[in-house]
């Protein structure tokens, strides 16, 4: 194993209220978050990529990969919310691809994980919820997106929660290059000092944090 990776999670709510414009630029945040990762040699060095998404289920699209091996997974927004469903997938895909810290050598840096969502959880996910809360297996941003979105939900998973006050193109893109400058960040931190505390961008505008 090389250097200690910093595992960064994407969850993306790609249930039917997404679709159209919605999708469309999440499609183009990510492709703006890949390239703009992939300008920095620090990220380069340091983050390593998945992307979850959830509708009538959940499914790992892209596993843990180095940025520039990622591949864009191909978004369709249809279904439900399976949020629980998606929780799951997420604990269990950290427990799988995270390299824990043994006596000998340390292992990856605690994950980032950015949750986004536009609705509400249509299947059990409060027990999830609070299972990834208790666990904290990583650093965890989670983000209403729009109107539909309901933050007192994000915040049984985390205490990072912010809100996105429409679903329009350039604020969902926003929300990536946010996401991008938030992995950045960290990973310049963590080049510095090893155990520093995570240390989020301040958000822009279009982005509330909710307190």
């Amino acid at each position: 194993m090389a250097g200690r990776r910093l595992p960064v999670y994407l969850i993306l709510d790609c249930s039917g209220s997404m679709s159209g414009e919605p999708i469309e630029a999440v499609r183009q945040g990510l492709k703006a978050l890949l390239s703009d990762l992939r300008s920095d040699p620090q990220a380069i060095e340091t983050a390593y990529l998945s992307v979850i998404t959830f509708a009538s289920n959940a499914q790992q699209v892209c596993p843990l990969t180095e940025l520039m091996a990622f591949k864009e997974p191909d978004l369709v927004a249809s279904g439900t919310t399976a949020l629980g469903e998606a929780l799951k997938i997420l604990e269990q895909a950290i427990d799988r691809e995270v390299q824990k810290s043994t006596e000998t050598q340390k292992g990856d840096w605690k994950p980032l994980i950015f949750i986004m969502t536009d609705g509400q959880p249509t299947d059990n996910w409060e027990k999830p919820a609070d299972s990834i809360k208790q666990k904290k297996p990583g650093n965890i941003i989670a983000c209403a997106a729009g109107p539909g979105a309901d933050s007192s939900v994000l915040k049984r998973i985390t205490e990072i929660v912010v809100e996105l006050n429409n679903l329009q193109p350039d604020t969902l893109k926003t929300f990536f290059k946010w996401v991008s400058s938030s992995v950045k960040a960290t990973s310049v931190s963590l080049a510095q000092k090893a155990d520093a505390p995570i240390n989020l961008p301040p958000p822009p505008p279009q982005i509330v944090l909710v307190p």
